[in-house]
């Protein structure tokens, strides 16, 4: 099976199934990505946060929050949301507005935002204040007969249920659809080589840009003319002008070009090369006959918490005296095998599982030490773990394409906890192009 070289630049080397892809695209149009916030929260009817159930069409949330904020006249700051969910695509979510009445809402319009007043609490909402996505998916443009579709997706499912969910890995997303340099920059910020890393940021040009961008991306690299680059890089990459401004106003200053961005955006760039650690580790494990959901001597085990879900603060290590008793709990879904976001503090497993964290750890010759990122400590991390697998039952209903004549669609339900990407459950149905998901 062909592994698209893009996801390999990501860490992904590999399916965990092996049915023939069914092809097709995503996103079509945003009605065929549905995403519904599983809530942790049960509201009131008193307190000084007014929540609501908004639904968005086709919008970035943080673009939104800053159009809400306008059109109420107030601070961003009082808006709270659990996650950000996708852009291109239907999404249905709680958020919370501090000290606001009723009727502020009852006139409040914008194109493609639905607000629904559904009680009012003494807590906002906050980032991870949720369970986790319901997603209701529909693939279009198949090139395949409605009864080859269907025995696929069949087959594919099958081998999910059988290899008990998914490899846990982290999408395109963190790190970029058109670009995926964000670990890449993260990798020479670990490494201290920041002049490198501002001009990947800046830069480093990829196949799938627009052709006029690739150009003035490829000039800027080859030449670091950034004062030209300014002139002709396009308005909207304003995080890539913000960082050539500065540098032609502080010549040679590659630590303070980043200063400029906001610290979220420079941690992504570590946590996107701690994901792609990650990733690697699930593929080793997975190539060298480990499994997933059946823990072996030295694997960490983290346990569900009341919800349900993964808790890391709480994990221990498996040995040969509670190997058996631990899979008991893997297989009541009760706890999680887990694996590296390496960071300073992090604690590697033992055995055969840990030889294969640090080796994966090793190949990139960074210490944990580098973690600190001393010349800016704000983008230290301690690390943590995370689980290797996703528990997901997938269920699937097929058709004729009416957006493509000729063609096929297919729709897949499934639900997945908080901090997952659906494009790792789709990539093994689909098994294509990453930007065909994204």
């Amino acid at each position: 099976m062909i592994i698209p070289e893009v996801e390999k630049k990501m860490g992904i080397e590999l399916y965990c199934t092996h049915a023939d892809g069914i092809g097709g695209v995503l996103r079509q149009e945003p009605d065929a990505f549905i995403v519904n916030e599983i809530t942790n929260r049960e509201e009131g009817n008193s307190g000084k946060y007014l929540i609501l159930e908004m639904t968005k069409t086709n919008w970035d949330m943080h673009h939104l929050i800053r159009d809400m904020s306008r059109k109420l006249g107030i601070s961003q700051k009082r808006i709270g949301f659990a996650g950000t969910k996708d852009k291109r695509a239907k999404t249905t979510q709680k958020i919370s507005i501090y000290d606001i009445p009723e009727t502020d809402i009852e006139n409040f319009y914008l194109k493609d935002v639905e607000l629904k007043v559904i009680g009012r609490s003494n807590r906002s909402l906050g980032l991870g204040d949720l369970y986790g996505n319901e997603f209701r998916i529909t693939i279009r443009d198949i090139d395949l007969k409605p009864e080859e579709l269907e025995r696929t997706l069949k087959e594919t499912t099958e081998e999910i249920t059988a290899f008990g969910g998914v490899p846990n890995f982290f999408g395109i997303q963190r790190f970029g659809a058109l670009r995926p340099i964000t670990h890449m920059v993260g990798e020479q910020i670990l490494r201290g080589d920041f002049e490198k890393a501002a001009l990947i940021y800046i830069a480093q040009s990829f196949p799938d840009e627009q052709d006029d961008v690739k150009e003035v991306r490829d000039y800027v690299w080859e030449t670091r003319d950034f004062a030209e680059g300014l002139k002709n890089y396009p308005l909207r990459l304003r995080y890539e002008r913000a960082m050539m401004h500065y540098l032609v106003e502080n010549p040679g200053d590659f630590i303070g070009s980043f200063g400029v961005l906001s610290e979220n955006i420079s941690r992504m760039f570590i946590h996107a090369y701690q994901s792609y650690i990650f990733n690697r580790v699930i593929c080793k494990r997975i190539e060298r006959g480990l499994p997933l959901d059946k823990a072996c001597p030295g694997d960490i085990i983290c346990f569900k918490n009341k919800e349900g879900l993964p808790d890391v603060t709480k994990m221990q290590k498996t040995s040969e005296e509670n190997v058996d008793g631990m899979n008991n709990l893997l297989k009541r879904r009760r706890a999680f095998i887990t694996g590296p976001l390496v960071g300073y503090n992090t604690e590697f497993a033992s055995d055969l599982p840990g030889d294969i964290e640090i080796e994966m750890f090793k190949e990139s010759e960074i210490s944990q030490e580098a973690f600190k990122t001393k010349q800016i400590p704000a983008l230290a991390s301690k690390g943590l773990r995370r689980e290797i697998l996703l528990y997901c039952e997938p269920v699937f209903e097929t058709g004729e394409d009416e957006l493509n004549p000729g063609k096929s669609k297919a729709t897949l339900t499934f639900s997945l906890p908080k901090g997952s990407y659906a494009t790792t459950v789709l990539r093994e149905y689909m098994k294509v192009e990453p930007l065909k998901m994204s």
